[in-house]
């Protein structure tokens, strides 16, 4: 039988690895908050913007939540039993930025809320904002990753296009 030898993974250096993180919730922040405003049709009831900003907070914490536990349980090893719960609250709070990119989107239901505007201009908000926000991400992600301006804007450009496939999923089930 052949033994097999595990090969230490390369971790990343601190600074990378929040840079890598807050690109990583950036992004994904950025389009739960658009899908989950996109499905905020009140078709044939009124609109209730109190209950779904709650629902894009609640979401929004349980999904970085939920992305820090597993991420916590992809990189535990055997020996690290007796520092589980520590790393894995560690790895949830860490999670922050794909909170803090859903902000727009919960600061644009709460105007709904307040009488600023009506819902579904909040919900217009909301995904123009996020779908400029995603070609800003790509572009950072781009440059840090060494490319240059051109293909960093293509990068932005794709990236915008998951915003405009959400757009055009809100007007076609509406």
């Amino acid at each position: 039988m052949s033994e097999s030898r595990s090969v230490p993974v390369q971790r990343l250096d601190r600074r990378a690895e929040q840079l890598q993180r807050m690109l990583f919730g950036g992004v994904y922040g950025s389009v739960l908050a658009s899908a989950l405003a996109a499905a905020l049709g009140n078709e044939g009831t009124p609109a209730d913007p109190g209950h779904d900003t709650l629902w894009v907070v609640l979401t929004a914490v349980a999904s970085a939540a939920a992305h820090g536990y597993a991420h916590s349980i992809a990189h535990r090893t055997s020996g690290d039993d007796k520092k589980v719960t520590a790393s894995a609250l560690r790895s949830m709070v860490s999670e922050w930025p794909l909170v803090a990119a859903m902000v727009p989107t919960i600061a644009a239901l709460l105007g709904s809320y307040f009488g600023w505007w009506g819902e579904e201009g909040a919900i217009d908000v909301a995904l123009t904002i996020n779908t400029v926000a995603l070609f800003g991400w790509g572009i950072w992600a781009a440059r840090v990753a060494g490319r240059r301006w051109a293909a960093s804007l293509r990068v932005g450009g794709v990236d915008v296009l998951i915003g405009l496939l959400i757009v055009l999923a809100n007007v076609l089930s509406h």
